[in-house]
């Protein structure tokens, strides 16, 4: 299933890692753009799902391409919701789409045989079941859960987060 909620578990812990220095905003929008490509292919029922944009290749560009909208677009989304914001920054923009983008295909070479993250370097997928999916799932909520916590105790004790 494309647009997995688990992916977003590692994203809450480096936002609280990162504070100021890293939009979960851009973060999410690039996990949502690295997977157009697997529902393009489940409504044209292709056999590939995970193709090019499942490459480190494909995660820079993409990352770029997000973290580039996401510095002109997350912005305008406070004001327009009136969600008081410090100033946006390239770091923290860049820093989650290409955070998001990358941890991606970590993630999804876990767990889907059809992905080959190395391409043009290498082919096959040397990182298919390194651990379970049932581990990968809950490594993620676990990171999840620590990143919330995280984000809280930094809202309460650090005012430059």
């Amino acid at each position: 299933m494309p647009f997995t909620p688990f992916h977003f578990g590692p994203g809450l812990a480096f936002k609280a890692i990162g504070g100021k220095r890293f939009s979960f905003l851009v973060f999410a929008g690039s996990q949502i753009l690295m997977d157009i490509e697997p529902l393009i292919g489940i409504l044209q029922h292709k056999p590939i799902l995970h193709g090019y944009t499942h490459t480190l290749l494909g995660a820079f560009i993409i990352g770029t391409f997000a973290g580039i909208m996401g510095k002109a677009i997350c912005p305008f989304l406070f004001r327009i919701m009136a969600i008081p914001h410090r100033p946006y920054t390239w770091l923290a923009s860049l820093a989650g789409a290409y955070i998001g983008t990358f941890s991606h295909i970590l993630l999804d070479a876990i767990m889907h045989a059809d992905m080959s993250p190395w391409w043009p370097i290498a082919p096959g997928n040397q990182l298919l079941r390194v651990i379970s999916v049932e581990q990968l799932h809950v490594a993620c909520l676990i990171a999840g859960i620590i990143g919330i916590i995280g984000i809280i105790v930094r809202s309460k004790f650090d005012t430059s987060a």
